[in-house]
């Protein structure tokens, strides 16, 4: 018998200001609302992955884990596009992109209004397993 592999990605995180959190997912980042339980909103990232909020203490009974120590990086081969965007909307950038020698990743930094830190990258190691019809590399 084969190990059952996963369909679908939700990653949790908590948030003391859920309306907040829903504003800067859904009108700064574009995420689309797919499901929203009322303490906890799941936002689509992708066909397959998710990430979704929850009002502190609501979902287990355990207060907001402090935000140092979670990065939620997203991927784009669009990390320029993104950081210009967000510039424009007036989003403060902890890290404008930059190459990261070490990790061969081009990449920026933001902060959402929880103070998770939101990578925004490109990897640029071409045996990173991309999507079907992901668009190509810009240079960098």
């Amino acid at each position: 018998m084969s190990t059952p592999k996963p369909d679908q990605l939700v990653a949790f995180l908590y948030t003391e200001d859920l309306e907040a959190t829903d504003r800067f997912y859904r009108e700064t980042l574009g995420l689309t609302l797919a499901l929203d339980q009322g303490p906890c909103r799941i936002y689509r990232v992708t066909d397959t992955a998710f990430i979704g909020f929850c009002r502190a203490g609501t979902a287990v009974g355990r207060a907001a884990p402090a935000a140092d120590g979670v990065i939620l990086t997203l991927v784009s081969d669009q990390v320029d596009d993104w950081y210009n965007q967000l510039v424009e909307r007036g989003i403060p950038v902890e890290q404008p992109p930059k190459k990261n020698d070490k990790f061969n990743i081009y990449h920026c930094f933001i902060r959402d209004p929880n103070g998770f830190l939101i990578e925004i990258q490109t990897f640029l190691d071409p045996t990173w397993p991309r999507p079907a019809g992901a668009g190509s590399r810009g240079s960098r």
